[in-house]
C-alpha cells in the first residue's frame, strides 16, 4: 500500500425533506449572495425550484441564476457564471442537480479567483489556488461528484471534454433526499448505474501489489450497485433502493475505494472523447460499451482481479481463474443490456467511420497511449482493434 493523503470534508444531510433546511444551513454558514445554478426543466416538474425560490425568498437571501447547463457541461456555461459571480458579490455557490451541474459549479468557484480561461485548469496548465463555496442538492445518482475532487468540462469549441481533480472543489455541504430522484428516467437511472460501477470499478482494476481493503470496498460497492440498481429500474419509487443509489454513487468516487492505490482511469479518458465527439452520448451509455470491451482486452494481464470481481459482484462459482474472468465479463455485459443500457457503438449511433476521428480523440492523434498505468495500457493500434470488436 502506496502513502496517500484522504480528504473528504462534505457534510451530508441525508434523508426525506432535507431540502426544507437549506435557508438554515446556509445561515449557519453565514452566506449571503448565492448563484443557483441548475439544469432543464427536471427541478421545475417536480416542484423543487418553486419551494427553493420562495424559501430563499421568504428569507431575505439573495441569489442570482445560471440555468440550461445540459449534460457534458459547456466551458461557455463556466464563463457565464463567472461573470455573475463576480458583478453579483456572490460567497456561495448552489448547484442543483446532478453532475453535470455540480462540475459546472465547481469550475466557477475555482474560475471566480482566476484571471485567465478556467478551462486552463481542465487542461492541466494551472491548478486551482482557491474557490468560492459550493452547496449541493443532489437529484441525480450517478456521478458521485457531490463527494468528489473531480470537475469534467467540454470546450464545444476544441470538442476536448477534460477533468481535473483538486480537493479544494470538494463540496462544503451535499443535501442529499432520495425522493427527489424519483422522476429520474429508466433510462437515466440506468446510465448512473453504469456510472457508479465504474468509479470504483477502474479503481479496483487499478494496479496494486496488495490493497484488500480499498479492493473488498470496491467490490462491495459494485455488488451492492448492480443490486440496487435493478430494484430502481423496476420500481422507480423504490426509497430504500434510491437511498442506496445516493450513497454508493457518493462513496464510489470520494476516493475510499482508491485509498493506498495510484489510480487510472483509461475507460473514462476513452469514453470522454465519446461524448465529446457526440454530445448527445450519455457519459453512462458510452462507458457501458466501452467497460466490456477494455475488460476483453486487459483481463489476462491480471486473470486472479478478474476472476475475484466475478466471483464476488456476480457469485461465479468455478475452479478456473481464465474462464471465471470471462463469465464475469459476459455477467455484467448482460447484466447492462438487461438495464436497457447500450453494449455496442451502434446503439449510441457510431459506426465503423467513426472510429478513426474516436481513436485520435482518445490518443492525441495517435500521441499517447491509453492507460499508461493501468494493467493495461493500450496503443492506438489495440483501440482500433476494439472498438471495431464492438460495432
Amino acid at each position: 500500500m502506496i502513502n496517500f493523503d484522504f480528504v473528504s470534508p462534505t457534510k451530508i444531510y441525508f434523508g426525506k425533506g432535507r431540502e426544507d433546511e437549506l435557508v438554515g444551513i446556509v445561515k449557519q454558514y453565514g452566506f449571503k449572495r448565492l448563484l443557483f445554478v441548475y439544469g432543464g426543466g427536471s427541478i421545475k416538474k417536480i416542484g423543487l425550484y418553486d419551494k427553493l425560490v420562495k424559501n430563499l425568498e421568504s428569507a431575505g437571501i439573495f441569489f442570482a441564476e445560471l440555468s440550461g447547463i445540459r449534460p457534458n457541461p459547456s466551458s461557455e456555461k463556466v464563463d457565464e457564471g463567472v461573470k455573475i459571480c463576480r458583478n453579483e458579490n456572490i460567497d456561495l455557490i448552489l448547484a442543483v442537480g446532478g453532475g453535470s451541474v455540480i462540475d459546472t459549479a465547481k469550475a466557477i468557484a475555482c474560475g471566480f479567483y482566476y484571471d485567465g480561461d478556467p478551462f486552463d485548469f481542465n487542461l492541466h496548465k494551472v491548478k486551482p489556488t482557491k474557490a468560492l463555496p459550493l452547496g449541493v442538492i443532489l437529484t441525480l445518482s450517478a456521478s458521485g461528484s457531490e463527494l468528489s475532487d473531480s470537475c469534467v468540462i467540454m470546450n464545444d469549441k476544441t470538442l476536448v471534454k477534460q477533468g481535473f481533480n483538486d480537493d479544494i472543489v470538494r463540496p462544503l455541504f451535499a443535501i442529499m433526499n432520495p425522493e427527489l430522484t424519483y422522476s429520474v428516467s429508466k433510462y437515466q437511472t440506468g446510465c448512473g448505474v453504469v456510472d457508479i460501477i465504474s468509479h470504483s470499478f477502474e479503481r479496483y482494476f487499478s494496479k496494486s501489489e496488495n490493497n484488500d481493503v480499498a479492493d473488498s470496498l470496491a467490490l462491495a460497492i459494485i455488488k451492492e450497485t448492480v443490486r440496487a440498481g435493478k430494484l430502481c429500474i423496476d420500481n422507480p419509487m423504490d426509497y430504500d433502493a434510491r437511498a442506496d443509489m445516493m450513497l454508493l454513487g457518493s462513496y464510489s468516487h470520494n476516493g475510499l475505494t482508491s485509498l493506498g492505490k495510484a489510480k487510472a482511469m483509461p475507460i473514462h479518458k476513452m469514453e470522454h472523447a465519446l461524448s465529446a465527439y457526440d454530445v448527445n452520448i450519455a457519459h453512462g451509455a458510452g462507458l457501458s460499451v466501452l467497460i466490456p470491451a477494455w475488460m476483453e482486452v486487459s483481463y489476462k494481464n491480471d486473470i486472479s482481479k478478474f476472476s475475484r470481481f466475478a466471483k464476488e459482484v456476480f457469485n461465479i462459482e468455478c475452479n478456473n481463474e481464465d474462464e471465471c474472468a470471462k463469465l464475469g465479463i459476459q455477467s455484467l455485459r448482460n447484466y447492462f443490456h438487461e438495464i436497457g443500457m447500450p453494449i455496442s457503438l451502434g446503439e449510441i449511433n457510431l459506426s465503423k467511420n467513426d472510429i478513426p476521428h474516436l481513436v485520435d480523440m482518445m490518443t492525441d492523434d495517435g500521441t499517447h497511449v491509453i492507460g499508461p498505468t493501468s494493467i493495461k495500457p493500450l496503443t492506438k493500434e489495440e483501440i482500433i482493434r476494439m472498438l471495431n470488436s464492438i460495432l
